[in-house]
């Protein structure tokens, strides 16, 4: 019997997964005298390969029988576009540096959230029937008026960036690094959508053994190792090349702390989609909405955090008016996702 649907809580949960998404990197800015690649490594292979498996084993009745029940090929194809994925996820810790936690999860989020959205019904076929189905216009409604908001975001950033280069301080900005490497972990985060949904027909089996709202964790065993296997190749390479491998176990660094901080981080990425897990399932039948609720409200709260941690200091006040606006609007954005799915679930 399949769980059932509760939009409301559904998009609770999202929120609370797109609040760690949005504080998942802030440890990475306190890691001191560890290079990129030794923090990156470290913290995936906690969110990535660690922690999946941990979910797993705590939350998936039986399942030894169920990865020997499920469709060896959804495993395989949930792997292999998870480490497409991890790609992504690369260009996104990079970009960080250029563009800052708003900036970079505006424009890397915003594209992963229409093409993570919309691209899987069309693909099957099924965004034609969703359009007609009650709920279904509010649906699609909100998911591109979200993508308006991300944009403004965006926006208020480049006029952020203009603002700063102005001020008496150095930064560290620049969009002629940042901007592609927001573009390709934009494109390649909306691949982890389809990682999902390949791997769903795994999740059926674990929830034919009784796992309910926790049977998306059994699809992490799979995109999840598969963005970490991206990752180990990257940053070994990367550490042979900059002679960076020491740095794991340097009693030169502040080692505890470095260690501690990434697993944080680690934790954080991973329960944003526990988190996406319990409010995909009760999301109905627009649970492909999921993935822009999720982006849409991991955007609104990393501008927070950006404002939080002062990265607008020096801002004018028509940036911080554009940052405002566009916060009102994924807002909206939300709340008309959250109505449509409400709609489609009484519906049905």
């Amino acid at each position: 019997m399949p769980p059932a649907a509760n939009p409301i809580f559904g998009t609770l949960f999202h929120a609370c997964g797109g609040l760690c998404a949005s504080l998942c990197y802030t440890p990475q800015t306190k890691v001191r005298r560890w290079s990129w690649e030794t923090y990156w490594l470290v913290q995936a292979a906690f969110c990535w390969l660690l922690l999946p498996i941990v979910g797993a084993l705590l939350t998936i009745p039986e399942l030894g029988a169920v990865l020997a029940e499920a469709p060896k090929a959804a495993m395989l194809r949930s792997f292999g576009l998870g480490a497409l994925y991890g790609i992504g996820g690369i260009s996104f810790g990079v970009a960080i540096r250029y563009l800052g936690f708003a900036l970079t999860y505006s424009i890397a989020v915003g594209l992963s959230s229409v093409l993570g959205t919309l691209l899987p019904p069309l693909v099957a076929g099924r965004l034609g029937a969703t359009l007609a189905g009650q709920g279904g216009g509010w649906v699609i409604g909100g998911v591109l008026i979200g993508a308006v908001g991300i944009g403004i975001c965006g926006w208020s950033g480049w006029l952020k960036e203009g603002d700063l280069k102005g001020a008496a301080q150095p930064t560290s900005f620049s969009a002629r690094k940042g901007v592609p490497l927001c573009l390709l972990a934009g494109v390649l985060s909306a691949v982890f959508s389809f990682s999902l949904a390949a791997g769903q027909p795994v999740a059926d089996v674990a929830a034919a053994h009784g796992a309910g709202h926790y049977q998306g964790n059994v699809i992490y065993l799979f995109s999840n190792t598969g963005a970490f296997a991206t990752s180990l190749l990257y940053c070994l390479w990367l550490g042979r090349r900059n002679r960076s491998m020491g740095e794991y176990f340097s009693r030169e660094t502040p080692l505890a702390g470095n260690w501690l901080l990434s697993a944080l981080s680690g934790l954080l990425w991973y329960c944003q989609f526990f988190f996406y897990g319990l409010g995909h399932t009760r999301m109905g039948p627009y649970g492909f909405s999921s993935w822009a609720l999720h982006m849409i409200m991991l955007v609104a709260f990393s501008n927070l955090l950006g404002l939080s941690l002062r990265e607008w200091r020096g801002c004018r006040a028509r940036t911080v008016r554009t940052l405002s606006f566009a916060l009102t609007v994924l807002v909206a954005a939300v709340l008309i996702i959250a109505y449509g799915n409400n709609v489609g679930s009484s519906a049905g």
